[in-house]
């Protein structure tokens, strides 16, 4: 990404350690456990963390809310990307580098659990390689991103396009239709730009992710576990209602 090259990722809701494995081993970029929206509890989030350990793909975790104790836990558990949802200010955003960030840069406790996998250095460089990403899903968010992802040891942004939609009065739905969508998108990765920080967007397909990447984003969800079980059952059974029919 800070090459300039767009990293794709599978969003992981379903609760399923099996999906995880499956999906980390796919050869997609990066897996995200989706604890916002997800039906994971923290046992479950572990043994889904578990599960793509040794993959090729970097784990990552959206969590429920920006919460120091939520974060840390699941850092603590191996994960090497955080999403922040609902980040809306720069104060906001200062509270979630915090949290992620080992002292001096941030106030991180020390201390971890699955973590220690990554060998006896990990404290002297995760803070290095952990990605932190605040989402930018509402007006005041846009109004505000420059200023948010100036936050030392924010990375970079996964934008929620939907709820952005909602935020600026309007159905998600209608939001390919809405220049003012179009708009605060830009104002986003303008801001990324300007403060050398990486944007992200959370994609609704492959195509749109496709899309996305080639607006200048960069960390990119194509879609989901859920997402990729329904479309391949729908293929599966229009392609069996044709040979009935």
């Amino acid at each position: 990404m800070r090459a300039g090259q767009a990293a794709f990722g599978f969003t992981l809701g379903m609760g399923s350690s099996l999906n995880a494995e499956l999906l980390s081993r796919s050869g997609i970029d990066f897996v995200m456990v989706d604890r916002q929206h997800g039906s994971w509890g923290e046992d479950s989030a572990i043994a889904a963390l578990t599960a793509i350990h040794g993959s090729s793909a970097v784990p990552m975790a959206r969590v429920a809310r920006n919460d120091y104790t939520f974060i840390g836990r699941l850092l603590d558990e191996g994960v090497m990307g955080i999403i922040v949802p609902m980040v809306d200010t720069p104060e906001q955003a200062r509270v979630a580098a915090d949290s992620c960030l080992l002292p001096p840069e941030g106030k991180r406790s020390w201390g971890w659990g699955r973590a220690k996998l990554y060998g006896a250095d990990y404290a002297d460089r995760i803070n290095e390689e952990l990605f932190v990403a605040v989402q930018l899903e509402s007006a005041e968010a846009v109004e505000n991103a420059e200023a948010i992802l100036s936050t030392p040891g924010i990375d970079g942004c996964w934008t929620g396009p939907s709820d952005l939609a909602l935020s600026l009065g309007f159905h998600p739905s209608e939001m390919d239709e809405r220049d003012a969508h179009a708009r605060a998108l830009e104002t986003v990765l303008a801001a990324c730009r300007n403060t050398g920080k990486i944007p992200g967007i959370a994609g609704r397909s492959v195509e749109d992710a496709l899309n996305r990447a080639s607006q200048g984003f960069r960390f990119i969800t194509a879609t989901s576990d859920g997402g990729l079980l329904d479309a391949g059952a729908a293929a599966a059974v229009a392609r069996l209602a044709a040979f009935s029919g």
